[in-house]
């Protein structure tokens, strides 16, 4: 395993000639990335639910951006983007599946899904298979999945079958199980690019606790005092947990089948390259996972029968 490395945006590679398509960029650790990589030449996708607050933050942002509106929580909605991409002939270099949501009251998708789940996971895993020709193989191309590091200190679920949480539904839990769903895809998703003879990479990254509008959903009390003592503790400007991200989406030193991120204390802002702990290194789960989530979505790819 590689030891820690400190890494800032001044050593980000040129990304001239380089399409990145960030979801989820109107704010937050995806606007903080979109804004440095444009800065750096790469033209940049906002891919965004409300296209209004998109073009209102892309007007201070300097470089190429361009806005395109998809709610990944809405499977139609993906398959329309999708659509609209290659009926406009564009071809990507750089997916960053960083859009996700938090929720305190259990709320169903258009399909029937529950919503954190649906957004964090299943809006991600149909919006890569449904793109995944219009990686340019030539320009180092890259998935990127946004985990989280809460899965090591709290038991996540793994009822992945459950999908509408008719079970139960916890704010936190959901939040931790689709964290976990994440991690499970990207290292599946990079095993079968692999077995695919693909040029294209999967990346998982974790920001830690970092400033976000999504901090703003806690409510009650007892939320929002742990939110406070957490934040003081743990919580990082977004500028800075946005590093982890920028770091797997460009730098060379970047690699596949760990965890890319900061460690828990709050002045350590090092890449580190954490291996992956259970559940997020079962690969059984993973392919079970797989399966569930193309039932889920309707989209299909990357199947090892058809590989071998």
């Amino acid at each position: 395993m590689s030891t820690p490395l400190t890494w800032t945006y001044d050593d980000l590679p040129d990304q001239t000639g380089r399409t990145v398509l960030i979801t989820g960029a109107s704010s937050g650790l995806g606007l903080v990335v979109a804004d440095r990589l444009a800065r750096r030449g790469a033209d940049v996708i906002l891919a965004v639910r409300d296209v209004e607050k998109g073009r209102r933050v892309q007007a201070e942002l300097t470089g190429a951006t361009e806005v395109r509106q998809v709610d990944v929580a809405d499977l139609d909605s993906v398959r329309r983007f999708a659509d609209r991409m290659h009926d406009d002939g564009r071809t990507i270099d750089v997916l960053l599946n960083n859009a996700g949501i938090g929720a305190q009251t259990r709320t169903l998708t258009p399909q029937g899904y529950e919503r954190v789940f649906a957004t964090n996971h299943l809006g991600a895993f149909a919006l890569t298979g449904l793109i995944l020709d219009l990686f340019r193989p030539d320009r180092d191309p890259r998935i990127v999945a946004v985990g989280s590091n809460l899965y090591r200190r709290f038991r996540p679920r793994t009822d992945f079958d459950d999908l509408a949480a008719e079970a139960s539904f916890s704010p936190g839990g959901a939040y931790v199980k689709s964290k976990v769903a994440n991690l499970l895809f990207g290292a599946e998703l990079d095993r079968r690019l692999r077995a695919a003879g693909s040029p294209i990479r999967s990346f998982l990254c974790q920001p830690g606790m970092a400033a976000t509008p999504m901090n703003a959903t806690a409510e009650g009390l007892v939320q929002k005092f742990w939110l406070h003592v957490g934040s003081a503790l743990f919580s990082r400007p977004a500028e800075t947990g946005a590093l982890p991200l920028a770091f797997a989406a460009t730098s060379p030193a970047a690699e596949t089948g760990v965890l890319l991120g900061f460690a828990a204390r709050k002045k350590d802002v090092r890449m580190h390259f954490d291996p992956l702990y259970p559940p997020a290194d079962d690969e059984a789960l993973a392919a079970r996972l797989w399966r569930i989530s193309e039932d889920a979505t309707g989209v299909r790819y990357l199947d090892p029968q058809r590989v071998r």
